[in-house]
């Protein structure tokens, strides 16, 4: 499979995860998923197993640890983008304050949309408005991606 098809199965499956119910730690589409559970079940569907099992956290982990924990995942087992030129099909990494790790995850599925799930609500597609931009910790593409 080229990049540019593994990006467009990518964007492809994250859209059929919109309207999964937010549930903390759960990677199941239709039942249940947050946000690593969103990139997890698509990573499973655009290349299959999961490089690691799921370490047990916490809603508040990345308060509690203080560690970028969720980009440390990144750095293992995807590829990385600058922030300035994540594309369609790329993760993206968002930390709620500057001082604080990068704890939320998303897909960019066009260049100014993205799926993500957020506690309270469901996988939605939404805007990557400047917000979330100004949020933007990290970004990178599945292997293969690239």
């Amino acid at each position: 499979m080229s990049g540019m098809e593994l990006r467009a199965r990518v964007i492809e499956e994250a859209r059929a995860w919109i309207g999964t119910p937010y549930l903390h730690r759960a990677s199941c589409k239709g039942a249940g998923a947050d946000c690593l559970g969103l990139v997890r079940g698509v990573w499973r569907a655009a290349i299959g197993a999961e490089p690691e099992a799921l370490p047990a956290y916490a809603p508040d982990w990345a308060e509690a640890s203080q560690a970028e924990q969720l980009a440390g995942a990144g750095f293992r087992h995807l590829v990385p983008v600058a922030v300035e030129a994540v594309r369609p099909g790329d993760v993206l990494l968002f930390r709620w304050r500057a001082h604080l790790p990068a704890k939320h995850a998303a897909i960019l599925v066009a260049p100014d949309r993205m799926v993500h799930a957020h506690d309270g609500a469901a996988v939605a597609e939404v805007a990557f408005a400047p917000w979330w931009r100004r949020r933007l910790a990290y970004g990178f593409a599945f292997p293969g991606a690239e």
